[in-house]
């Protein structure tokens, strides 16, 4: 596995522009063997523990067998919300891609975030 077709890389990136525009951060490919940073904003510097990322997101691997026949549905994506941007992650056919994103709209989950942590922080776990 490790390295999509460079016709892949070139469609990805485009995707991802097209999605973030200019908060687009960082596009990063990964197997459960290996991972790759296809894309990184030039205003950024290379310090990211990819290999750190990697073993976090491969979780993902592992969570779309969980969430298997749900009355969710299927599986589709993941968002990690940091203070200073966002993760997205997307598995599919065995491999997947991360992107870091500057902060964006992203206000519902914002709120319902917001008021689950209120909520869970109203009681205590038994």
């Amino acid at each position: 596995m490790g390295h999509p077709p460079d016709a892949s890389v070139e469609e990805l990136l485009s995707a991802a522009r097209t999605a973030t525009g200019d908060e687009l951060r960082s596009l990063t490919y990964f197997t459960e063997e290996d991972v790759e940073q296809l894309y990184l904003r030039s205003d950024l510097s290379r310090t990211a523990d990819l290999v750190g990322f990697a073993e976090s997101e491969r979780h993902g691997f592992h969570a779309q067998s969980l969430y298997a026949d749900t009355q969710l549905g299927d599986y589709r994506f993941t968002v990690r919300v940091f203070e200073n941007g966002y993760l997205t992650r997307v598995i599919a056919n065995g491999h997947g891609i991360w992107v870091t994103t500057d902060s964006m709209e992203i206000d519902r989950f914002e709120e319902l975030a917001s008021a689950l942590a209120s909520i869970l922080r109203s009681f205590d776990p038994a």
